[in-house]
């Protein structure tokens, strides 16, 4: 019997094309690899034609932010009743927005700092005095730290609004937590080993990210075992309250004055590129890429009451 035929999205318009690009070629070559079908398709105004063109037993969205990631094609496909890896399109919508997932955190009680909404083409000329300076100028609903700045002085302000603005309407303002930075990446109903991430940058920027040697990842994370606990289940913790399903990855802060504890966002499709952070961390579960591309593939094919073959 055949393998089953899985579509790829990738690529798409928004500002983290680039990343989904190489997110959506690692996924190609390790499904080519376990013997599977494949067909690239780079997401366009055209996708329903080509996804009903190609008929695949299931979709790998390999997209990232916009419409890949926002709940948009999770609508479509689920209207195309096409089963896909990932979270669905209330869980996607809600994650992607920085403040609904604060609105969330608060909720759950769960740690994460102070923060205002405000709308970039109606921005003030200062800070505004809650969260106030030091703080972190963050477009309202993108990934992979485009348009990020940290504000150290309001003299600063006005690039940080002109970065958020290129690229988003809304901004969120959150203050600033001067700490470690860590991250942890739910796969089905675990938390896997958490990673702490080193960046050349004064945060982890798109440059930290996606440059080879910009950052330093160590997994597992050196810290206290109840520490890396308190995270992992914290990390579990929002992923429930979310709704996530099948995978994703939590940003966490360590505070570092007293060590405490605040979530920033959760990513609902985690970058699965040679530099992400989410193989990572499945590897030092003992998962390696190419089993987590399968495991994430038969989620999808199982919403289509395909088996293993």
């Amino acid at each position: 019997m055949s393998m089953p035929h899985v579509a790829v999205l990738m690529g798409g318009a928004s500002a983290e094309r680039e990343i989904s690009l190489q997110t959506g070629a690692g996924v190609v070559t390790a499904l080519d690899s376990l013997g599977f079908r494949t067909t690239i398709i780079d997401s366009s105004d055209d996708l329903v034609d080509r996804l009903r063109a190609a008929k695949p037993d299931a979709v790998f969205n390999a997209l990232h932010g916009g419409a890949g990631e926002n709940g948009t094609i999770q609508a479509l496909l689920d209207w195309m009743e096409l089963g896909y890896q990932g979270s669905g399109m209330r869980a996607s919508a809600v994650a992607i927005d920085k403040w609904m997932t604060k609105a969330v955190m608060r909720a759950s009680d769960l740690p994460t700092p102070r923060a205002v909404v405000i709308d970039a083409g109606d921005a003030p000329s200062t800070p505004p005095k809650r969260p106030g300076v030091p703080c972190v100028v963050k477009p309202l609903a993108e990934g992979s730290a485009v348009g990020v700045t940290i504000v150290r002085d309001e003299s600063q302000w006005a690039g940080a609004v002109a970065a958020a603005r290129s690229v988003a309407d809304r901004m969120l303002v959150e203050a600033y937590v001067r700490g470690r930075e860590f991250t942890v990446s739910v796969l089905g109903r675990d938390a896997l080993p958490v990673v702490e991430i080193s960046p050349s940058d004064e945060f982890y920027s798109y440059h930290a990210k996606y440059t080879a040697g910009a950052s330093r990842h160590t997994v597992p994370a050196e810290i206290d075992v109840p520490i890396a606990a308190r995270m992992q289940e914290y990390a579990l913790r929002l992923h429930d309250a979310l709704g996530c399903r099948d995978y994703s990855r939590i940003d966490v802060m360590m505070d570092a004055t007293d060590e405490s504890l605040y979530l920033l966002e959760c990513n609902t499709l985690p970058g699965l590129t040679p530099l992400s952070l989410f193989p990572e961390a499945a590897a030092a579960a003992g998962i390696p890429y190419e089993s987590l591309v399968e495991r994430l593939t038969r989620c999808a094919l199982s919403r289509q009451g395909i088996g293993a073959r």
